[in-house]
């Protein structure tokens, strides 16, 4: 077959794609940045796309030859970067037109486990998607996964390794809320069996039949991951509306953070389903958590992924209050910094400009870097700023580098964690 997938590469999507593939299906993956897809995937054809700015016109240029659909895109909440009206309700609505006018007639459409009961607005356009490929005249098959846990780690997942591995306890947000989870290899093979099954029309859960507490996943999870045993504590709420609402915050910044409002109710209300859904529908029983983790073996990459993943926001904050600092003390001690300048023999004007020029780039970077989109290249210019001050600052003022304060010396380490930071920038 050849099958058109929306969001091929996300943490589902990526799955979906290498099954389809390996099944000897051809493919054509859509996604909004695609550049990595492409390498990870050569044999499949990438379209970039925003699915906000796609409508029927646009969807059906897509369509030619093609025998099938399959839907794995999403988003956990409003933000610059995402509009979940648009994302859920219009892009699939119209994509659904589409396929009617251009005769594809099988859409696979991967949904969420509980969005008919939520009162989120994830689950209230989930939901909408849902009822508009319903109205319509496709072979529609609605598959909705419960907590999906896979090898890769990317949101929920990450955040979940990232607890597991916190050092003398554990923390959680309602570690007694009870969760049914699935394996990303159980959605892909569902979704290959949904593309051929005789009957359509349906919706089906993927959960496993093992109801298991929040609690019980995170000790799974740190033992999985080789650490020694650990209490879970629960979170006070007030800590938890807290860190949701820092997590809101920075989502405008681009931070797509799993530890947003969204994903907190969703955790706190439970993830669950019913399991015999995807048996009698799709003749699949879809394993249980302790199965699934034992299916991939983890090793010191697992590891030091966990270990890293609280550790990413400090660098990152650890770097924009230092070179926000930096900025400041540069205005505020101006007379004396401009001071050793002339001291060294270099005109007052043009020290004067070189702390005020220092201090404004100390601050620009200090702003970048706490914008998704520019850190990376904040953290390049970090990089290359210190060099910059520190070759400056060997040439004027060498006698720098033997103050028992180490003015010089203590740039290094700060260079060092940009360039680790810039190391683990990448999301998926």
């Amino acid at each position: 077959m050849r099958i058109l997938v929306i969001g091929a590469y996300g943490l589902v999507g990526g799955y979906v794609t290498a099954r389809l593939l390996g099944e000897g299906h051809e493919l054509v993956g859509l996604g909004r940045e695609t550049s990595v897809a492409r390498r990870r995937f050569p044999k499949a054809r990438w379209v970039d796309a925003d699915l906000r700015d796609m409508n029927a016109g646009r969807w059906a240029a897509l369509l030619d030859s093609i025998d099938a659909v399959v839907n794995c895109a999403g988003a956990l909440q409003d933000s610059p970067r995402d509009d979940l009206r648009a994302v859920h309700v219009r892009a699939v609505t119209e994509l659904a037109r589409a396929c009617e006018r251009r005769g594809v007639r099988r859409f696979v459409h991967i949904s969420a486990v509980g969005v008919e009961r939520g009162e989120g607005r994830f689950q209230h356009t989930k939901h909408e998607a849902e009822a508009a490929l319903r109205a319509t005249n496709l072979d529609w098959i609605i598959l909705r996964p419960g907590l999906v846990l896979a090898p890769a780690a990317y949101g929920g997942s990450a955040l979940l390794r990232g607890l597991a591995a916190f050092p003398f306890a554990v923390p959680a947000i309602r570690p007694d809320a009870v969760v049914q989870v699935v394996s990303v290899d159980d959605v892909a093979l569902a979704v290959v069996r949904a593309l051929t099954v005789p009957t359509a029309g349906f919706t089906c859960d993927l959960v496993s039949a093992e109801r298991t507490s929040l609690g019980d996943i995170l000790r799974a999870l740190r033992s999985w991951l080789g650490l020694p045993d650990a209490r879970v504590i629960a979170v006070p709420p007030w800590v938890a509306a807290l860190t949701a609402g820092v997590a809101d915050g920075l989502a405008w910044l681009g931070w797509r953070s799993p530890m947003r409002s969204a994903a907190m109710r969703q955790l706190a209300g439970g993830v669950t389903g019913e399991s015999d859904e995807a048996n009698s529908r799709l003749g699949l029983s879809p394993r249980g958590l302790v199965e699934t983790l034992s299916g991939w073996p983890s090793g010191v990459q697992e590891r030091w992924f966990a270990h890293l993943y609280f550790l990413k926001p400090t660098m990152l904050a650890t770097l924009g209050a230092f070179w926000a600092v930096s900025g400041i003390i540069g205005f505020v001690s101006h007379t004396r910094a401009a001071g050793l300048l002339t001291g060294a023999g270099i005109p007052a004007g043009l020290a004067d400009a070189f702390v005020i020029g220092g201090s404004i780039l100390d601050l620009s970077l200090a702003f970048l870097v706490s914008i998704r989109a520019t850190a990376p290249l904040a953290l390049r210019a970090m990089i290359v700023v210190t060099a910059g001050y520190l070759s400056a600052a060997s040439v004027w003022v060498p006698e720098l580098w033997a103050d028992p304060m180490g003015p010089l010396v203590k740039s290094l380490p700060a260079a060092v964690l940009a360039l680790v930071a810039l190391a683990v920038m990448d999301e998926r």
